[in-house]
C-alpha cells in the first residue's frame, strides 16, 4: 500500500470532527495514526482539549482500519460503525493545543459484525489514554 494514505478517503469525518491528520502505518493487525491537537476540535477551552477526545481519536483510528480492510467506495460512502466504550483509562485531564499525538489501535477479537479493539494514545513516550471499544459494523 502506498503511503501516505488519505485519511479523508477512509473516514467520513470532516472539518472540526476530523481528528486524524495522518496514517503512519497500517496492517491487518494494527493501525497507527498521528494528529496535532487543534483549537478547532470539540472540547477545546483555554488552550487545551478535554482528554475525553481520546475516545473519538481511537474510534476514528479504528474506522481507518475497517475502511482500509474493506475498501472504500468511489462515491465516498462507506459502512457505518456504532461504537461503545468498554473501558477507558486516562492519565491526564487536558491536552494542550499543538501536542502531537500518536494513536495505535489493534483488534482484540471479533464475532460476526462485532469487534472489540484496544487503542492507546501517546504523547512522545507518555501514554495519555488506553481505551477498549466495541464496534458494530452496519455493513454486514
Amino acid at each position: 500500500m502506498a503511503y501516505p494514505l488519505s485519511v479523508e478517503a477512509l473516514i467520513p469525518h470532516r472539518d472540526r470532527m476530523k481528528l486524524i491528520d495522518e496514517i503512519v502505518d497500517i496492517t491487518s493487525e494494527k493501525v497507527i495514526t498521528q494528529t496535532a491537537v487543534s483549537e478547532k476540535w470539540p472540547l477545546f477551552r483555554q488552550g487545551s482539549v478535554d482528554s475525553l477526545v481520546i475516545i473519538e481519536i481511537v474510534a476514528q483510528t479504528a474506522a481507518v482500519l475497517f475502511s482500509w480492510k474493506t475498501g472504500t467506495r468511489e462515491d465516498g460512502s462507506g459502512s457505518g460503525l456504532l461504537t461503545g466504550i468498554k473501558n477507558a483509562d486516562f492519565s491526564t485531564g487536558r491536552i494542550p493545543v499543538n501536542t502531537l499525538l500518536t494513536t495505535t489501535v489493534k483488534p482484540l477479537y471479533s464475532a460476526d459484525n462485532y469487534t472489540v479493539l484496544e487503542g492507546t494514545v501517546e504523547m512522545k513516550a507518555r501514554r495519555l489514554g488506553h481505551i477498549e471499544i466495541g464496534v458494530l459494523r452496519a455493513d454486514q
